[in-house]
C-alpha cells in the first residue's frame, strides 16, 4: 500500500493539470482496499477513485482522499469450445489487454484498441468505438461495495450497461470500486467493419485481427491528439439520442447531417458534428482549444486550468442547445 500527502496528479489526468489531491492512496491488492475501506479516517474524508484520468477534469486541487489501484495480472480462469474468458486487474493499460487478445488470435476488443485508460475505468465508463462497446464482451465484474465492506460479482447483466453509463457510474446505486473484469473473447472472430472509416479497411485483402487493430490505431492517431504531447481527456461529449422528429427538422435545415439510426427508434447524431456547425472546431481560447481534426476533443496547450476548461465547455454546450435544441452532456467527469 502507497500513501502520499499534498500529492501532484499531473500523471494522473490526460489534460496534464497541475493540480494536488490532500491524499493519495494505492493499493496492489483487494485486502489493502478492505483496510483502506474500513479505515475511519476514510469514512470521514471526501474520496474519488481514479484509474489515470483519461476521462477526469480536475477543476482545482482536491481536498480529500484520491484512490488508485494498482491491482494487474491477465489470467485464462475458463474456456469452452467458442470463448475463452479472461479475467483482468482494474490497473492493467486497456490498450495492453487489446494487444495481448489480438496476440492470441482472440476476437471482440480488437475496434477498441488505443483507447487510453485502464481496465476498471473501462468498464465503469463502457468505452465505445468503431461498433463495439466492452459490454458486448464483459462476463462478470467483480467490485467493493464503499458502504457495506462487501465484494459482488455482477454479472454483466447486473452492471447496467448503456451508452456510456454502468452502475458504477450511477449516482443512485451504491458506490463500487471495480478491482476485476472478466471478458469473454471469441475463438473464432468475426471482424466488425461497417462503422465510419472501418469500411476502407473491409477491401483489404488478408484481413486479421491484427492488421484491423493496426488500421484502428493509424485513424485514432490521424483524428485524435495524443495526449503524451497535448493535454486532452478524448471525446468530451457524449454524443446525443434524440427523436426522429427532431432528427428531421435538423435534416430540413443541414441535409448532409450524420445520422445513425438506433434499434428503439430514436437518432444518434455525432456530438463533434453539432459542434463543427457551432463554429468551434480548431478556435482557441487562451490556453484551451478545439482541437482542429475533431471537434468533439478540447485540449490544453500548456497552462490552461481546469475552470478555463470547463468554461469553454459550457459555451460549446449553450451554443448547441440554441442552434439545434440539444443539450449535450459531458463524458468527461468534473472533480472540484
Amino acid at each position: 500500500m502507497r500513501i502520499e500527502n499534498n500529492y501532484s496528479l499531473e500523471k494522473y489526468n490526460t489534460f496534464h493539470l497541475p493540480v494536488k489531491t490532500r491524499w493519495f492512496m494505492e493499493y496492489g491488492s483487494e485486502d489493502d482496499l478492505q483496510k483502506i475501506l474500513r479505515d475511519e479516517y476514510f469514512q470521514e474524508c471526501v474520496s474519488v477513485h481514479i484509474g489515470k484520468g483519461s476521462n477526469l477534469l480536475f477543476i482545482n486541487d482536491f481536498n480529500g482522499i484520491v484512490l488508485h489501484s494498482a491491482i494487474k495480472g491477465m489470467e485464462v480462469v475458463r474456456e469452452d469450445e467458442g470463448n475463452v474468458y479472461l479475467r483482468v486487474g482494474a490497473a492493467e493499460v486497456w490498450d495492453d489487454v487489446v494487444a495481448h487478445a489480438v496476440a492470441k488470435g482472440w476476437g471482440g476488443i480488437e475496434n477498441l484498441s488505443w483507447i487510453p485508460g485502464e481496465t476498471g475505468a473501462a468498464a465503469v465508463q463502457n468505452i465505445g468505438a468503431y461498433g463495439m462497446e466492452i459490454k458486448d464482451v464483459i462476463d462478470s465484474v467483480e467490485a467493493w461495495n464503499q458502504l457495506t465492506f462487501e465484494k459482488h460479482v455482477f454479472p454483466v447483466g447486473d452492471c447496467g450497461y448503456a451508452y456510456r453509463r454502468s452502475r458504477f457510474k450511477d449516482p443512485g446505486q451504491d458506490p463500487h470500486i471495480v478491482t476485476y473484469v472478466t471478458l469473454r473473447l471469441s475463438k473464432h472472430p468475426v471482424l466488425k467493419l461497417e462503422y465510419g472509416a472501418l469500411r476502407e479497411l473491409s477491401g483489404q485483402a488478408g484481413l486479421s485481427l491484427r492488421t484491423v487493430r493496426n488500421g484502428i490505431i493509424d485513424i485514432r492517431k490521424d483524428k485524435l491528439p495524443d495526449p503524451d504531447k497535448l493535454g486532452n481527456a478524448g471525446s468530451f461529449f457524449m454524443n446525443p439520442v434524440i427523436g426522429k422528429e427532431h432528427f428531421d427538422r435538423i435534416r430540413s435545415a443541414y441535409p448532409d447531417a450524420p445520422a445513425y439510426p438506433m434499434e428503439d427508434g430514436r437518432i444518434k447524431i455525432p456530438a463533434g458534428w453539432l459542434i463543427e456547425q457551432c463554429g468551434f472546431k480548431g478556435k482557441r481560447h487562451g490556453d484551451v482549444g478545439v482541437y482542429e481534426k475533431q471537434a468533439l476533443v478540447l485540449v490544453n496547450y500548456g497552462n490552461a486550468t481546469g475552470d478555463e476548461i470547463a468554461l469553454v465547455a459550457e459555451s460549446i454546450r449553450m451554443a448547441v442547445k440554441e442552434r439545434f435544441g440539444i443539450e449535450l452532456v459531458p463524458e468527461v467527469k468534473y472533480i472540484a
